[in-house]
């Protein structure tokens, strides 16, 4: 870099100014000095913007990550809203086996015994022989299989005697005890099969239906895809932005400018905040549009939410990328980060599901704090304070990950 001579009264004693502004003072031995940062750059803007603007040039030249970023959260949430759409009552599939070997007369036909069961409008029965039917049962196309069995009571068998002698309908369900779907289907094919029969409850119980907001999958799947994008979009950009630029020698040559180090740093937690903007509005508008999701909370507290949730991973992101020198190494290590909180965090499934030995581990996961909080403010309509511990999870997961990355950054 060739320096210039500056005259007049700013420039010091033996201080030079080089081309791109930046103003330092020559040693002894003839050689120039580190030079000293300047506030400014040669257009007058701040170091730290500069920065920033270099790093969301650097994104929108990559257009794979533009549809990761925007596109295919988009897709996601249509996939799976459409699959879970919930916009009409979903019927139990049940499957009532038609052929019996040596089917006696006491025993209720399979015909009536379907063409019982579909008067319920929550069965739905088809009739299919004994293998598709146990088939059927175990792929998860019918959650019960009923078998119709011989009606005659027994009298040699304690408390039939007092039965009535006459002939009756009996029935055996076949399901699987650990489905909760199955386990549900048992108790409504029964009832309606009792009901069927001339059964009459002894009280009356009336119904009342409530639509609650939130309570439809979509309403639960929009802020964990959310939570998942950002923390997609703030460990793959990050991370392989970063190695990139090592691999390249860039940062070797940037660490011997008079860039501030932190600053370098900084503008990549900043660029991701300016792309969270155009990431979740693009999805809360297409969720409106398509399914009627509504934010039932505060716009100022969910973007709030929502910086310090960018912070975060892009801290987490700036951390695994901090000493890998391929781009293989810093895959295998956002996988390894990334993965427990795929699984655990409650993005498609509430994490409540898990055993509770480890659910103090899940709610420590920095995407676990986001998704609960995100669902609080925006299906819940609850306030930021309301979600102090998450918001407290999230915040020392962003700073303690870009202190250590600070500190052990590689340069080279």
């Amino acid at each position: 870099m060739k320096p210039v001579v500056q005259a007049g009264e700013d420039a010091g004693a033996g201080a030079v100014t080089y081309r791109s502004g930046v103003t330092g003072t020559p040693r002894a031995t003839g050689a120039i000095s580190r030079p000293r940062l300047c506030a400014q750059g040669a257009g007058g803007r701040n170091a730290l913007v500069e920065l920033t603007v270099a790093r969301i040039r650097e994104a929108l030249r990559e257009r794979g990550s533009l549809f990761w970023d925007f596109l295919f959260p988009v897709l996601l949430a249509a996939a799976l809203g459409i699959a879970f759409r919930g916009s009409e009552r979903e019927k139990i599939q049940v499957a009532v086996e038609s052929s019996q070997a040596g089917i006696s007369a006491n025993v209720m036909p399979p015909a009536a015994l379907a063409e019982a069961l579909s008067r319920s409008n929550d069965i739905a029965a088809v009739s299919l022989p004994p293998d598709e039917a146990a088939r059927a049962l175990r792929s998860g196309k019918v959650a019960l299989v009923v078998r119709a069995l011989d009606g005659n009571v027994d009298a040699s068998v304690p408390g039939n005697a007092e039965r009535d002698a006459a002939p009756a309908a009996a029935f055996s369900y076949r399901f699987d005890p650990m489905r909760p779907e199955s386990r549900a289907a048992k108790l409504v094919v029964d009832d309606a099969l009792q009901r069927a029969l001339g059964r009459r409850d002894v009280a009356r119980a009336g119904e009342e239906t409530v639509s609650e907001p939130g309570a439809r999958y979509i309403d639960f799947l929009i802020p964990g895809l959310i939570g998942l994008t950002m923390m997609g979009s703030g460990m793959w950009a990050i991370g392989f932005a970063v190695v990139t630029s090592r691999l390249r020698n860039l940062l070797k040559r940037l660490s011997t400018t008079p860039m501030r180090r932190p600053h370098y740093l900084l503008s990549f937690m900043l660029s991701r905040l300016i792309f969270l903007a155009f990431q979740v509005g693009s999805m809360l508008l297409f969720a409106r549009l398509m399914f009627g999701y509504k934010v039932h909370g505060s716009f100022i507290e969910l973007t709030l939410l929502l910086l310090i949730g960018a912070f975060t991973f892009a801290g987490v992101g700036l951390l695994v990328a901090a000493r890998p020198r391929s781009i293989g190494a810093v895959s295998g290590l956002i996988n390894l980060v990334m993965l427990p909180m795929w699984v655990l965090s409650g993005t498609y499934f509430s994490s409540s599901r898990f055993p509770d030995v480890i659910q103090p581990f899940i709610k420590a996961l920095p995407l676990t704090a986001l998704n609960d909080s995100l669902r609080a403010v925006m299906n819940d309509g609850a306030s930021l304070t309301s979600t102090l511990t998450p918001v407290s999870v999230l915040l020392l997961w962003g700073t303690v990950s870009f202190v250590v990355a600070l500190k052990i950054f590689r340069w080279q």
